[in-house]
């Protein structure tokens, strides 16, 4: 059994399965970024739950090139040649579900995600996905390109999102300062995903309910 599948979650009926664990991906790498404020501020919240795990990832962290990859990830049944890709790939087959932290830049999502997003294909599928996006316009736009990139890798989407604001939600556009409203928002996203997560858990591995 792999360490990340040994917390258990008692449901209804007392059978035993494994707490669903959710990615918190951080998805700007510009310098001076504010994403890893709302990133850790979800990650802590999430983690006073008891319903599933947390984990913080950034993508910087990753180093990932422009993709390099000769084989599309679609195609490529997880055969890949670059370390950074296999690194990436063992990393996000971990979770049953994401939060994705996404800026908006000229009314789409930051490059640097779609380009990570890019590197994978089976990984990401058949898993659940909710959204806290940023921006002069809280960053809804880029959350419905986000949703359009999650149909394709046949990830469920849910409905609920939490927009932030760089004039309200900000100091001086660089502090994050969220408040008691915002804080709540994150629940029934929260709620969402972890279901989702559970349920496509098990289209993946119906021997998994």
């Amino acid at each position: 059994m792999l360490a990340y599948e040994t917390e258990l979650m008692v449901d209804g009926e007392g059978s035993h399965r494994m707490l669903p664990r959710i990615g918190v991906i951080v998805g700007s790498t510009r310098p001076g970024r504010v994403g890893p404020q709302v990133a850790q501020w979800v990650f802590d919240v999430g983690s006073h739950r008891d319903d599933a795990e947390f984990e913080l990832v950034d993508i910087e962290s990753f180093n990932l090139p422009v993709l390099d990859e000769p084989v599309q990830a679609g195609l490529a049944n997880r055969s890949y040649t670059k370390q950074h890709t296999r690194t990436w790939s063992a990393k996000i087959d971990t979770f049953d579900g994401f939060v994705f932290v996404t800026a908006e830049y000229n009314r789409g999502i930051p490059g640097a995600l779609k380009n990570a997003i890019d590197f994978l294909y089976p990984e990401w599928t058949n898993k659940a996905a909710g959204f806290v996006s940023y921006g002069g316009a809280g960053g809804t736009r880029a959350v419905e390109q986000l949703r359009l990139v999650m149909g394709m890798l046949q990830i469920a989407d849910v409905q609920a999102q939490v927009p932030l604001s760089l004039y309200t939600d900000f100091e001086h556009m660089t502090e994050f300062n969220p408040g008691e409203r915002q804080t709540a928002s994150l629940t029934p996203m929260f709620n969402q995903v972890i279901t989702w997560s559970l349920a496509m858990r098990a289209v993946r591995d119906p021997k998994s309910t």
